[in-house]
């Protein structure tokens, strides 16, 4: 009997011992940088001081430090430093752009949450106006910065103007880093904890205007909440409208073209050593369905039996359903993918193809895959023997389903040629396609055919990166290895401006990066259609 008092007490302290570790452990998983791969997504609080109307916002859910620590706990032992320097460089110089330091000035107080807004002051004009919103991780951190603030310019000689807007205190000056051009500058503090620092005094009356009325600011905007929720996770948000689409995130001019895409909402979130973003594009009401993309049906199934027989080695990877049916939107993107001469035979296949198409790219060049027939080889003769290729049958090592199409060209070479030899033609091979069961291969070479038919070493780093979009039913699925990713991006207007204020090139740290876009499943609040876009991009 006396022994149940005992057992009782070593069992309750047990508990609470374990208690105590449980509790320990969720705080310090809750303060991890890792935190951030499955932080909820929320709509940001800055986004109420911001116009529906501004072309692009970015907000970032977290303070100045997490991104950095979140570098150094996923980052290689030998490439920590490098990791670390890229992500802080970026952090510092984005705020040096819009004039202020950030180790000296806004990393002893600043909380989790950054907002970034370019406006125009005309509707529809390029963005000549930003707005920053600082949120403050305490109610002293953000006045103490605005005295310290205004205190170090006024030193330098700025002339300072305090005024009142809308029961708000505001104070405009031309301010500036040490050694910069002076730039015109207004601040305003909200509640105690948020800052909001604008380019000029109109800049930031307009944000003053916008909260007060639900109609025009950006937290009130159904297709904004709508656009959240659906997105669920994330540590940065985006939006951008038409005129930021084009000049700043370099989307060809068929996407900024009036009434054809009205808005992009997306978020950004680390999971592991890759950065994913996953956001809708809202496409304009006045957009005929016909100039969306193709839905597919029962090629979905033959698409994946492409991508499981894939054996040959691939640089870039791209699964298309109905190229065909791709409408001239669209266009531009499939020629990036696909990077052939127009009337060339990959060219028409992809084309003529009705159902799904597998695109690969290596050293010893391109390689298709397609349904058997689709297309018929056949239908292909015409339009190719309108470009100088022949078609003839051509049975290798037993394989009478080999198929070559050839163009008769004079002899070439550095010497002067004969007269014998000025009769006569050489055939150089421009494509082969061969037969396997359900499905059909066309290769630039006969040694990419056979390659195809006999490794049994799949692309398996290409296949990974197509598996991890999920987006299996999607009209494209795209993945390349990091020296086409480091090409793709360095065109990139974004990704030079991010260079440009990392203070280093930020390509060498590519190791991949994945695209996948495929019709949204409903419609926004106010009407037009919808497309989903994916994206990793993998760092070393």
């Amino acid at each position: 009997m006396k022994a149940r008092p005992f057992l009782a007490v070593v069992l309750a302290v047990a508990l609470l011992l374990l208690s105590l570790a449980a509790g320990g452990w969720w705080l310090v998983l809750q303060r991890s940088p890792l935190q951030l791969q499955h932080q909820a997504l929320v709509p940001p609080q800055a986004a109420r001081f911001v116009p529906r109307q501004a072309a692009l916002s970015l907000y970032l859910l977290t303070d100045g430090e997490q991104p950095v620590a979140y570098a150094r706990a996923v980052a290689p032992t030998r490439e920590r430093r490098a990791a670390v320097a890229a992500v802080a460089g970026l952090r510092d110089g984005a705020f040096a752009a819009a004039g202020l330091n950030y180790p000296g000035e806004l990393a002893p107080w600043l909380g989790r949450e950054l907002g970034l807004a370019l406006l125009a002051s005309e509707p529809g004009a390029a963005p000549d106006g930003w707005l920053l919103s600082l949120r403050s991780r305490d109610a002293d951190g953000a006045r103490r910065f605005l005295q310290r603030f205004w205190q170090t310019r006024s030193l330098a000689g700025t002339d300072l103007q305090i005024s009142s807007y809308r029961g708000m205190g505001l104070i405009s000056g031309r301010g500036a880093l040490v050694g910069t051009t002076p730039v015109p500058i207004a601040t305003a503090l909200i509640n105690d904890d948020l800052v909001l620092i604008a380019s000029g005094r109109g800049v930031l009356e307009q944000a003053l205007d916008v909260s007060q009325i639900d109609e025009l600011n950006q937290a009130a905007s159904p297709r904004f909440r709508q656009a959240v929720q659906r997105l669920g996770q994330g540590a940065a948000l985006l939006t951008a409208r038409p005129e930021a689409l084009g000049s700043w995130l370099g989307l060809p001019p068929a996407f900024t073209a009036p009434g054809a895409v009205q808005e992009l909402v997306a978020s950004l979130r680390p999971d592991g050593r890759s950065l994913v973003l996953d956001g809708w594009l809202q496409v304009g009401p006045d957009v005929e369905p016909k100039a969306l993309l193709p839905v597919p049906a029962a090629g979905a199934a033959t698409g994946a039996a492409l991508l499981e027989a894939l054996q040959a080695p691939s640089d870039s990877l791209a699964l298309v359903q109905q190229p065909a049916a791709w409408p001239a939107l669209w266009q531009p993107l499939l020629a990036a993918v696909l990077q052939v001469p127009e009337g060339s035979l990959p060219a028409q296949v992809a084309a003529a193809d009705a159902g799904p198409l597998l695109w690969s790219q290596s050293r010893q060049g391109w390689l298709l895959g397609t349904a058997a027939d689709q297309p018929d080889p056949a239908v292909l003769d015409g339009a190719l023997a309108a470009e100088g290729l022949i078609a003839a049958p051509l049975p290798v090592e037993g394989d009478t389903s080999v198929r070559v199409w050839t163009r008769l060209e004079a002899p070439q070479g550095g010497r002067r040629a004969t007269r014998a030899e000025s009769d006569q033609l050489q055939a150089s091979l421009a494509g082969a396609r061969s037969s396997q069961g359900r499905l059909a291969w066309w290769g630039q070479t006969l040694a990419v055919l056979q390659e195809q038919r006999d490794s049994r070493q799949p692309p398996r780093l290409r296949l990974e990166q197509v598996a991890a979009l999920d987006l299996p039913q999607a009209p494209l699925q795209w993945a390349m290895g990091g020296e086409r990713a480091r090409s793709l991006l360095q065109r990139w207007s974004t990704w030079q401006l991010l260079s440009g204020l990392a203070g280093h090139p930020l390509a060498p740290g590519v190791q991949g990066l994945s695209l996948g876009l495929a019709a949204a499943p409903d419609a926004p609040p106010d009407g037009g259609a919808g497309v989903h876009l994916k994206a990793r991009l993998g760092f070393g």
